[in-house]
């Protein structure tokens, strides 16, 4: 094979002695992004006639005094941050100031590619789209044109499961109203013509795609920020954030302080060195990587106006026109993390040093796709940082250890794609104080301490940098930073052949095989632990024997990850307090377990949880995994000023072991005795503190989180590894076995239980979710007159009815070998239209169908407004599920079947 420099001898004459490009990291570097050159916006000051548009580049800002106060305070002049000021404003709040320590875009945006095509879905499809509608207005606005070209997107595909994943994708954009064809490989030519295909299966087209140019749409939104009356001051750095009382109070910059009510950090890769720059420090995890692309001279062929992005995620590389020529780059799988020391100052419109060797896996790959840029020069060579963060979605939301303290940071090279409505759901957020709807996959509170370590980001962004283009296989699980939080039977797991998982930095066992073990389950030949597949998954025998074992006889699983908090007072203030964050009846007998939502003002879940009352002035509560932070917050948020209430987090202290099945209450009379777990002593629901084996202090509730007869044993760290053997060896007379989250997952949705984070949102109510029973409108301090919060919201929509319900759909004509399965986020129709979408999906292992769960609606047929839905509609309509561009038809029903 050629080496990239005999492939491109022609395009590498003009390199300079040493082997730098004359624009390399050495010296600063022109906005080679920037089209309109010639314009350069100082904005420093807050009336309209004093604003400037420069004609050159050279003229030095005018020097303006900082406000001594504003009502937001924002960090960071690209694209993200001068996209919130410009939504800030577009919503009425004016009183905003806006910091940029060197000019507007000179972190990172200046040397984004500026490709508006992204395969995504979710919050952050919706906002994409949303700043494909924002950049070809904004130049009607401000006068200044961003650049935007409606060229479409081409995304080939090298595999079978490539298309496959095509074809899930198209089916859910499409049913957010994006336009998209699935091409034969022949028709891929007809959309793109300089592009090979004689080795591809096809491809994806999205006519709404295009191109913009980063300066220039950062400009538009500063002008546009700044006709509304946003101050924008350049050559400010934000040294630190003050507070008082615990919250945002100022800003402390390099020329003076000014006090704010709200300060939002859009640094982009500067973002985490100053969230440790307040007291509390603010997590914002994320990590800079090297990223690398080339500007070629002009290809014949090529157009501005039609020449689509073209991108070749097998071969992890990228393609638009730029000035009758191309940008060309990629996502290489071996990532260049820097700077996890710290980034060097200043860093402006800097680049670093070239690395031709690096880049030349992804340069052969352009080359392959597109031969005609073999016989064109480079013009220029650009390794420019990018920032990454733990999973691949963007930071936002306000911080959890500091209110009024706002994020928007990390965007994973999807800023200018994305930047009009991340501004847009941030300036929502801003203003109303609550995360709007669907915004959990970005919410900053789903990561916790262990994600902001910086050796942890930086071994966890060489695995991010390439997801952009790996094969988005189901259900996926991080390799890199891994066992960082364990459970104390975690070495006793992985020897009985625990296939594990990680959930908040937590390693937990979803499935068990391995030969040497008692609990070996065969798996196809040849198969690899993290290989993937869309139909019929490798492990799905060995979850069967363990399911089996759940409904049959008896089980084991250790559930240490959920989140454990305990709460207490010295008087009742605990109950008062409890009474206003739950909607059910949290004034129970001592020894009581109960299910509760907490909820927000508009009736939504903020979590769903578990709760035990341990003592008259004591309670645990058990939340989901992912909730820790989220959790953690909204009780915090609630404390009574006077201090009168404390939270404790003991998920470190407590192993949680869950040992369910039919003959789990067998089990447990042996490990105890047969009068202490009898049901009448031991009813559903109920929580006493046991001695198993030479183990005291063991909390028993009775419940299984699956719908299975069950107990949840909270035991202290110490004495976890005696009781479980202690369990094992008892159970083996019971036909015990270990069992993994895969198996609760499958029992769970055979029941329709809903879970947090999956199904649940804080935009569902519990009349959404048939969960009425778990509201108790009536109960109410009769002292102080306490109520839970959303209550008022419930009852308004207990008269005028649901728009949404969580329905279970059974598929009936599936082939359980053949066809490809289910997975979550496929389309729902009714009558020739999409009333929603999945949210989980699975085999019922007992009901020998398919089983997916998700929310319906029931849309205006001219409005599209949601209308009230009633029981009869989900009962008497025809439904489908589509799965990878084919329909199975599907019985609902509000309630599953008797199992």
């Amino acid at each position: 094979m050629l080496s990239h420099r005999a492939v491109w001898t022609n395009c590498v004459r003009g390199r300079a002695s040493g082997g730098r490009w004359p624009w390399s990291s050495v010296k600063k570097s022109p906005q080679l992004c920037h089209r309109n050159t010639n314009l350069d916006i100082r904005w420093v000051s807050s009336g309209v006639d004093r604003r400037q548009l420069s004609s050159t580049q050279e003229e030095p800002p005018v020097e303006k005094p900082l406000p001594s106060q504003a009502q937001v305070v924002i960090a960071g002049g690209g694209a993200i941050g001068c996209s919130v000021a410009y939504h800030l404003a577009k919503f009425g709040w004016t009183d905003v100031v806006l910091l940029e320590q060197g000019r507007l875009s000179c972190g990172t945006t200046w040397h984004a590619a500026g490709c508006c095509a992204m395969l995504v879905e979710g919050i952050v499809r919706t906002m994409f789209e949303y700043s494909k509608q924002l950049y070809p207005k904004l130049e009607a606005e401000t006068g200044i044109d961003t650049g935007w070209q409606q060229t479409g997107s081409i995304y080939v595909a090298r595999t079978e499961d490539r298309m496959i994943a095509y074809r899930r994708h198209a089916d859910a954009i499409r049913a957010m109203g994006v336009e998209c064809e699935l091409v034969s490989p022949r028709d891929i030519s007809v959309y793109h013509p300089l592009l090979r295909v004689d080795d591809l299966k096809g491809a994806l087209w999205v006519p709404g795609d295009g191109v913009a140019t980063p300066a220039d749409v950062t400009q538009a939104l500063a002008k546009g920020a700044a006709m509304k009356g946003v101050q924008i001051h350049e050559k400010v750095g934000v040294e630190k954030v003050l507070t008082v009382s615990g919250r945002v109070n100022a800003v402390r910059t390099n020329k003076g302080d000014i006090r704010c009510d709200h300060f939002v950090n859009c640094t982009g890769q500067w973002a985490w060195e100053l969230g440790q720059q307040s007291s509390p420090s603010v997590r914002v995890p994320l990590h800079s990587c090297e990223h690398f692309y080339i500007i070629t001279d002009p290809v014949a062929g090529a157009n501005t106006a039609t020449t689509p992005v073209a991108q070749d995620p097998d071969g992890y590389n990228y393609m638009r026109e730029w000035n009758g020529g191309f940008i060309c780059g990629g996502f290489e799988p071996t990532p260049k993390p820097v700077f996890t020391d710290g980034i060097p100052s200043p860093f402006e419109f800097q680049l670093l040093e070239e690395d031709w060797d690096h880049f030349q896996p992804v340069l052969e790959q352009i080359l392959l796709r597109m031969p005609a840029l073999k016989e064109v020069k480079v013009q220029k060579f650009l390794n420019g940082p990018e920032s990454f963060t733990p999973d691949l979605f963007p930071n936002m939301g306000q911080a959890p250890e500091l209110p009024g303290y706002f994020v928007a940071a990390g965007m994973n090279s999807g800023g200018i794609a994305s930047a009009g409505g991340v501004g847009k759901v941030m300036a929502e957020w801003i203003i109303s104080g609550d995360p709007p709807a669907g915004t959990w996959p970005v919410d900053i509170r789903r990561f916790g301490e262990m994600h902001n370590n910086r050796r942890y980001l930086r071994e966890r962004v060489k695995e991010i940098l390439p997801m952009p283009y790996a094969q988005p296989y189901p259900k996926p699980e991080f390799q890199s930073a891994r066992k960082m939080r364990m459970s104390p039977l975690y070495t006793t797991l992985e020897k009985a052949g625990a296939v594990f998982g990680v959930k908040m930095g937590y390693e937990r066992a979803n499935w068990f095989s391995k030969p040497e073990s008692d609990d070996f389950m065969d798996v196809p030949s040849g198969w690899r632990a993290g290989e993937g597949t869309y139909g019929k998954p490798p492990w799905f025998n060995a979850v069967q024997e363990e399911y089996m074992a759940c409904r049959q006889n008896v089980a084991i699983m250790d559930m240490s990850s959920f989140t454990k908090f305990e709460v207490r007072s010295s008087g009742d203030e605990v109950v008062t307090y409890l009474q206003r964050l739950c909607c059910n009846e949290v004034d129970v007998p001592v020894g009581t377990v109960l299910h509760t939502g907490m909820l927000n003002h508009y009736g939504g879940y903020e979590n769903d949880c578990s709760l035990a009352r341990l003592a008259e002035n004591l309670y645990l509560i058990i939340s989901p995994s992912n909730q820790m932070v989220r959790s953690w917050e909204w009780l915090h948020r609630h404390l009574p000023k006077e201090g009168t209430v404390q939270i404790r987090d003991i998920t470190p202290y407590y192993a949680a072991i869950n040992v369910l099945g039919p003959r789990s209450r067998e089990l447990m009379a042996e490990l105890t005795d047969a009068v202490t777990m009898s049901s009448q002593y031991f009813p559903s629901f109920t929580c006493r503190e046991l001695s198993i084996g030479f183990a005291p202090r063991i909390r028993a509730m009775s419940l299984s989180h699956s719908g299975e007869l069950g107990w949840m044993l909270y035991v202290p760290q110490e004495y976890a590894l005696h009781v479980y053997d202690h369990i094992m060896h008892k159970g083996r007379d019971f036909g015990i076995r270990n069992v993994g989250y895969y198996t609760i997952a499958h029992l769970r949705m055979e029941r329709a239980f809903a879970f947090w984070g999956i199904d649940l949102d804080a935009s569902v109510t519990p009349f959404e979710c048939q969960r009425e029973h778990r509201v108790k409108f009536g109960k109410e301090s009769e002292q102080d007159g306490v109520d839970f919060i959303g209550r008022s919201a419930l009852l308004k929509q207990k008269q005028e009815g649901v728009r949404q319900k969580f329905v279970m759909f059974l598929l009936d004509n599936h082939d359980l070998d053949n066809d490809l399965w289910p997975w979550g986020g496929e389309p729902i129709w009714e009558g020739g239209r999409v009333v929603g979408r999945t949210t989980s999906a699975g085999y019922g292992y007992t009901l020998k169908k398919q089983v997916c769960l998700g929310f319906v609606h029931n849309p205006d047929p001219q409005t599209g407004e949601h209308q009230i839905i009633t029981n009869n509609f989900i009962t008497k309509s025809k439904f489908e599920i589509q799965i990878a561009g084919k329909k199975f038809s599907a019985a609902a029903r509000l309630f599953p079947p008797q199992i």
